[in-house]
């Protein structure tokens, strides 16, 4: 059905080790749109998957390694658990683990963390995800105000999200947003910049305000 995915799945499950899609990937694939980049997640390490893929390492401390395949971006990241945000960024430590319910509960959007196994199907973690994709929703997993503190630039990553795919903030979401907005003066000019990109490409001209 894609065969990036199906490439990557043969040489992981040569190795004994599960990969999933996620992210904007799975976002995309469910809603049968083109795919530029994709995101994965495993339950090998990063030395485990270097033993058998040739990746780019710069993240690695990260749980991140990158590759192109068919000249397409390819992000593979070990499964994790976090600790305390100290930075208004970054977890203080991170904890390689295996389990995807874990990894779960670390990440931001339900619509963020739909994992999509071997054979294609939404794992059961996900399926709260599946369903604020299909009827337009955007939620915080957990609490939406930790989520907010824990790195404010998942605030303009929801005004993304919304845009991009005509989504209603649920309830608390919303409320969240608008009172931890101020945030937003705390966030690196660099990553700013970044996400006023990744903003202006979907957007075409469109503005939106909490």
């Amino acid at each position: 059905m894609n065969e990036i995915f199906d490439f990557l799945i043969n040489k992981f499950k040569d190795h004994n080790f599960n990969l999933y899609m996620i992210g904007s990937t799975s976002r995309d694939f469910l809603l049968n749109k083109e795919i530029d980049d994709y995101d994965f997640v495993t339950d090998a390490t990063p030395d485990e998957v270097l033993t058998f893929l040739d990746c780019n390492k710069t993240f690695k401390r990260f749980g991140t390694l990158s590759l192109k395949i068919n000249n397409k971006h390819c992000d593979i990241v070990t499964l994790r658990k976090e600790s305390e945000y100290l930075d208004l960024r970054h977890p203080s430590k991170i904890e390689f683990i295996k389990d995807i319910n874990e990894d779960y509960k670390r990440r931001d959007f339900t619509i963020n963390a739909i994992y999509i196994d071997e054979n294609y199907q939404v794992k059961e973690v996900s399926k709260l995800g599946v369903s604020d994709l299909n009827d337009k929703v955007l939620r915080f997993i957990g609490d939406p105000i930790k989520r907010i503190k824990e790195d404010p630039l998942r605030i303009l990553r929801a005004k993304r999200f919304i845009v991009e795919y005509g989504l209603t903030p649920e309830t608390e979401t919303l409320k969240a947003l608008k009172e931890y907005k101020y945030l937003i003066s705390n966030i690196k000019e660099g990553k700013l910049l970044e996400e006023k990109r990744k903003f202006d490409k979907i957007s075409k001209g469109e503005e939106y305000e909490f």
